[in-house]
């Protein structure tokens, strides 16, 4: 600290550790007169220091105004404009913070020990120290001192009165040195360990100027110095021989623009690596600009932003901060004048360039005089107003406002003023110094210290328990708990405190909120009003449980709710119904989807005694109800009419869900059920589409057996308790008597999903039997709720993939019934169904063209009508007189007269296909009006002549070649020549055609178009045409120039196939036009028709060989097929049932097919067997071929038909057969005395 007295006396006064021993200051040596009754230092420190309340000195007396000249005090602060008012000593009120969801982020201390110090000094009649002027601290030394213990007084009263008051103070970064600006330009280095003055320098800067800042850098030996002409000096300190030197160097010279502050870069012990370290950055900040230059290694200026337009009384402050930007940890420069903070980013890149980066910027409504970083996240900043206001970085908000009034701050107006020197400043730097309070500000590690006329605040972040317990302390739990919830969900601001990984943070603000409910909980209930209404006791309690319901949610402790918490509300009744009632909301938001059994018992006790059984069913219905007595729950819902929670009950808690559809039914012949009916139609739609009612789904592995039970249900025959009186199927009546019409769109929405389900479609064909055998012919229903039923009918049969089956009759009754002009009820609804049906498949399977015509008419489709004459048989001789009615008679629009010829005259052009998909379309025209109607094509479309021909067949060849001819239509003339089989002429007339265009050569389409087709006429017909007519190339050549050279490789390639290669090549060197040239013309015609050759070549052996292959593999396959042996069944011939060995010394012979089935030779030939042959039972070269009479018998076929067949399938059976000739002596002797033995070696027979 620093001070200053009308006699100009300086000192400083520095603390320092607790650790240091207090040493009692001598008065003689450092001229401190005695006081009358000053404070001592042992009262101070044993005052209880109190967190929210600044200090101020009891005994006003003690301070001695009148001998303080006023000209020579800073500018006083706002609440201190009068330092010689006794009111302003005066003990005020704890300062006010704003309870906002950030809570009060901010500690305000008052430093009562260096405050007493103050003051005791500037009223010492000894001493007469003066005011404070400046303040420093030496690193973390403050921090850590509890008894602020004074340990040097620096300066004798001879000092202070050659340099004046004390303007600027620096401490270097290890604690050693003390640099003090004086207001006369002075500067002194001082060795804090020993209280010696080590430099006194006068000439670092132009005299008859006040210092305004002195700042040691990181480097221990340099220095730089602000004075109040505005330049800027950099200070080199050297020690030769043992001589202390100062080499002065300007920075920055005032007559380019005032400087009024200056920030060197600092940088912690961890980030003393740091690649921007190195270059000793400084920020300076001008009355018009930010200057950041870099002193090491050699004088550079990095960047330069001007202010724009600002108040002129403004005050210019910047401040540096390590702040963690993109992952990386960077310098930040905030700086502003006026209301808006610029922040600048000092960033090098990997290739070593440094850039300077703006960010964005943060705009406030108040005029700055103060800016400091609490941390890299969070800014202080004070107005002109003396307000700090508190400001997260990173998201711009601002998190608290306090006032500063009674901290009663000092300004250092006069040194800008330079009054100590005769006021030689500018008039732009005098403004701005009437609000400048720069030396009165300093901040480290975290902490903000501001020097008032008569004590030291300390301003400090609190640690997220300071903060909610200062929320605690006001008994503002709601608060508490929103600011603790922020901290456990990682949203709050400026946080202190919490440390390790995200769940360990949570756990332990989890712990102190619980804590905090407890609280709550107990507070309310111990300042629970003991008399007035009940409304008021309510309110009271509605304030606190709905809160206490909420975070206990929030934090996932439903234990600690319904247990520790619903245990302290029992005792008192009004809570408890408040708790319960709360607790619908949450239930009904599924927040809440379990109750303890006691508090659930509790709930539906209070509801059900309180009326409230709309609010027991909206809480059933969403909750999980299994520990529960399941049959009171029933009981009561059915005594109270709860359906929805009677049908929950059954489904939820005992998977039944047909139980509740019986009771419901059973209800429903009553009258005046109609909301019981609409739910249980409701219910019945919910459980076929797969969804619980009222909310939620089915389990998925239960959705197919619930729809199965509830068709199962519809279905039934009679009801459990059904009586001779009951009629079929009553649940289905029961249903259709009380809405039809809703019952029918339940099943139609049910089977809008059966598509391959297959038992589900049974089911859909099923119930619509049903519907017909209650509902048709029965006097139960009126004709509108059977016109319900053929609505629905209608709109499931024009579904494209209708599965329903109904039989004519109902269908023709459908029919009647949409289509009746009496009836117009619920027309539109009719005449949708008629539109759906009648363009549906089923209609036009069922053929019914009239009723089609019908709809088609109402809806002016003509096209369609035509189309159903055409697809009628018995009508179809009536389209011509149907078209020309449309276009003769009057009533028919422009538009459908212009419809119907259009599509009348598709169908001509259509009818002269034989073939087609649908051969009833076809409209037969005779010979003479084919002919007739190619003579018109050829005079006015000649192009669509050719695609006619080739599409139609009734037309006669002679009369319309001579049509063609007659119309010079060559390319229809020569398909209809080699239609007639005359290819010589057709070929003739193409060349022609050819000759005429390449004589012209004026375009080149129809060139190319003569060209294609001439050589299709001869791919077509080579076989009719002569070798001559085949080297059509020659032709070619000679004729054509050299811009038609491109065609004749398509020529030859066409020729390859069907003449020899040398023909072609030898036409093409006695061609003229190749003949004249090089062959470097010809090269690539010959090198292309090689290379073609050469495919062709391999693509034939590989060709040759795969299928030599297949049919290697065809070969094997079948001959590993009759190689096979046969198995018979049984060991007798099938005929004569006796064994195959009749006789021990005969030679049989027994048939065997691929059935199993064996016979004796001799029984198949007595049963004629045998097919045709040369001779009986011989086919071609005695070739025996037989099949199996048992098998050919079951078939109902006659052996000799089956056997008669020649060819492929004669052979299959001949290939499935195995003749064995058995003679006595043999080579395979057969000895077995069973079958068996005889199948072991039959299996490696081979045939």
């Amino acid at each position: 600290l620093a001070a200053s007295q009308q006699e100009a006396f300086s000192s400083t006064i520095v603390t320092a550790k607790a650790a240091c021993s207090y040493a009692y200051i001598d008065d003689k040596e450092f001229d401190i007169p005695q006081v009358d009754t000053p404070p001592t230092l042992e009262s101070i420190l044993n005052e209880p220091e109190e967190e929210d309340e600044p200090f101020v000195l009891e005994d006003t007396c003690l301070l001695n105004t009148e001998n303080i000249d006023a000209h020579s005090c800073e500018t006083s602060s706002l609440a201190s404009s009068d330092s010689g008012d006794r009111a302003h000593l005066k003990r005020r009120k704890a300062i006010e913070t704003n309870a906002t969801v950030h809570g009060s982020v901010l500690r305000h201390s008052t430093l009562k020990g260096v405050s007493a110090q103050i003051v005791s000094a500037a009223v010492s009649i000894k001493v007469d120290a003066g005011l404070p002027t400046a303040i420093s601290f030496m690193g973390n030394v403050v921090l850590s001192d509890q008894n602020q213990a004074l340990r040097l007084c620096l300066g004798t009263t001879a000092t202070g009165a050659e340099y004046g008051a004390v303007s600027a103070l620096s401490i270097n970064r290890d604690c050693t040195r003390l640099l003090c600006g004086f207001a006369k330009g002075q500067i002194t280095m001082w060795d804090l360990a020993n209280g010696k003055l080590l430099r006194t320098i006068t000439d670092a800067h132009p005299p008859g100027t006040a210092i305004l800042h002195v700042e040691f850098t990181d480097l221990p030996t340099l220095a730089v110095c602000n004075d109040s002409g505005g330049s800027v000096f950099e200070l080199s300190f050297r020690r030769v021989m043992g001589m202390r030197t100062c080499e002065s160097r300007c920075l920055f010279s005032g007559s380019k623009g005032e400087v009024c502050c200056v920030e060197p870069l600092h940088a912690a012990a961890e980030l003393k690596d740091h690649p921007i370290t190195p270059y000793c950055l400084l920020a300076m900040a001008s009355l018009t600009k930010i200057l950041v230059i870099g002193l090491k290694p050699s004088l550079k200026v990095w960047m330069t932003f001007p202010y724009g337009r600002t108040d002129p009384a403004s005050v210019p402050v910047l401040a540096w901060q390590f702040a963690a930007v993109q992952k990386a940890v960077n310098p930040v420069v905030a700086f502003c004048r006026g209301d808006t903070v610029h922040f600048l980013l000092v960033k090098k890149d990997e290739s070593g360039t440094i850039h300077v980066i703006k960010q964005r910027q943060l705009q406030l409504s108040c005029d700055l005089i103060s800016l400091t970083w609490l941390n890299s996240r969070t800014l202080v900043l004070m107005d002109s107003s003396e307000k700090l206001h508190v400001l997260d970085r990173p998201s711009q908000d601002e998190l608290e406002t306090l006032d500063l009034h009674e901290v009663q701050l000092v300004y250092n107006s006069s040194h800008f003023k330079s009054l100590a020197t005769g006021g030689n400043v500018s008039q732009a730097l005098a403004l701005v110094g009437e609000r400048a309070c720069y030396q009165s500000v300093c901040s480290y590690a975290g902490q903000i210290f501001y020097l008032g006329t008569k004590s030291v605040h300390i301003m400090t972040l609190r640690s997220w328990r300071e903060r909610v317990e200062h929320f605690l302390k006001q008994e503002r739990f709601t608060e508490a708990l929103s600011l603790a919830w922020s901290f456990h969900e990682g949203t709050a601001k400026a946080v202190l405190g919490l440390f390790g990984d995200p769940l360990k943070r949570k756990a332990v603000v989890a712990d102190k909120m619980v804590e905090i409910l407890f609280q709550y909980v107990e507070r309310s209930l111990k300042k629970c009003p003991e008399q007035g209404k009940i409304q008021v006791l309510e309110q009271h309690f509605q304030d606190m449980v709905p809160v206490v319901v909420d975070y206990c949610l929030l934090l996932q402790r439903t234990d600690l709710l319904f247990n520790q918490i619903y245990s302290r509300l029992l005792e008192n009744p009004v809570a408890r119904g408040v708790f319960l009632e709360s607790l619908e909301p949450y239930i009904l938001s599924e927040r809440i989807g379990c109750l303890t059994a006691p508090v659930m018992r509790d709930l539906l006790s209070y509801f059900q005694e309180n009326g409230m059984m709309e609010s027991v069913e909206g809480c059933l219905v969403h909750m999980d109800i299994t520990n529960l007595d399941i049959q009171q729950v029933v009981r009561m819902c059915w005594d109270n009419q709860l359906y929805d929670a009677m049908i929950y009950v059954f489904n939820s808690g005992m998977n039944d869900y047909i139980s509740p559809m019986e009771c419901l039914s059973a209800f429903l012949s009553t009258d005046e059920q109609v909301i019981m009916g609409n739910k249980l139609l409701v219910y019945i739609s919910c459980s076929l589409a797969g969804r619980a009612y009222p909310l939620g789904d089915i389990p998925e592995d239960l959705v197919p057996q619930v729809k199965n039970q509830v068709f199962e249900f519809l279905i039934r025959l009679h009801t459990v308790e059904s009586t001779l009186e009951e009629e079929v199927h009553p649940y289905i009546r029961t249903l259709l008597h009380f809405d039809t019409r809703e019952f029918l769109n339940v099943l139609a929405l049910t089977f809008e999903d059966f598509k391959n389900d297959k038992q589900a479609l049974e089911y859909q064909q099923r119930i619509v039997d049903i519907l017909l055998k209650v509902m048709v012919d029965n006097s139960d229903f009126t004709p509108s709720q059977v016109g319900c039923l053929f609505t629905f009918l209608a709109r499931q049969l024009a579904k494209p993939d209708n599965t329903l089956f109904v039989n004519r009759k109902l269908f023709d009754q459908v029919l009647e019934f949409l289509c009746s002009p009496d009836d117009d009820t619920r027309h539109t609804e009719r005449q949708q169904v008629r539109h759906l049906l009648f363009l549906s498949e089923a209609v036009r399977l069922a053929t019914c063209y009239q009723i089609c015509e019908f709809m088609y008419e109402q809806k002016h489709l003509y096209d369609r009508i035509i189309d159903c004459y055409l697809k009628d048989p018995l009508r179809k001789e009536e389209i011509y007189n149907y078209v020309h009615n449309i276009l003769s008679l009057p009533g028919y629009s422009p538009k459908d007269k212009q419809t119907a010829r259009r599509k009348a005259l598709e169908h001509v052009k259509a009818s002269q296909i034989d073939e087609g998909p649908n051969p009833q379309a076809v409209l037969t025209l005779r010979p003479d009006l084919h002919e007739l109607l190619v003579g018109l094509l050829c005079r006015f479309c000649p192009r669509q002549v050719t695609p006619f021909l080739q599409t139609s067949q009734h037309y006669r060849l002679e009369e319309t070649i001579e049509i063609t001819k007659k119309h010079d239509l060559r390319e229809a003339t020569s398909y209809l020549l080699e239609k007639k089989g005359d290819v010589q002429g057709a070929f003739q007339v193409l060349l022609q055609t050819l000759k005429t265009k390449l004589h012209t050569l004026t375009q080149e389409n129809p060139e190319l178009e003569a060209l294609i087709d001439l050589i299709q006429l001869c791919h077509r017909n080579s076989h009719g045409l002569n070798q001559q007519q085949r080297e059509v190339g020659s032709c070619i050549h000679g004729s054509t120039s050299v811009s038609l050279k491109e065609l004749t490789m398509k020529v030859l390639n066409s020729m390859s196939s069907f003449i020899a290669l040398p023909a072609i090549i030898q036409r093409i060197l006695q061609d003229p036009v190749y003949g004249k040239g090089k062959l470097a013309e010809i090269q690539g015609l010959i090198l292309g028709m090689l290379e073609t050759f050469n495919y062709e070549q391999t693509l034939l052996e590989t060709t040759t060989s795969l299928l030599n292959s297949d049919l290697h593999w065809s070969l094997a396959h079948l001959r590993k097929a009759v190689s096979r042996g046969l198995h018979p069944r049984q060991d007798h011939c099938n005929i004569c049932l006796q064994q195959y060995k009749r006789r021990q010394e005969s030679e049989e012979e027994i048939i065997i097919f691929s059935c199993g089935h064996l016979y004796h030779c001799q029984c198949l030939q007595r049963k004629e067997q045998g097919v045709m042959g040369k001779e009986p039972g011989l086919v071609g070269d005695g070739v025996h071929s037989w099949s199996c009479y048992k098998c050919t018998s079951r078939q109902g076929t006659r052996p000799a038909d089956r056997v008669s067949v020649v060819g492929g399938r004669m052979r299959a059976t001949s290939l499935a057969q195995v003749s064995l000739t058995l003679p006595r002596h043999a080579y395979f002797h057969i000895h077995f005395t069973h079958f068996r033995h005889f199948l072991c070696l039959f299996f490696f027979f081979t045939v």
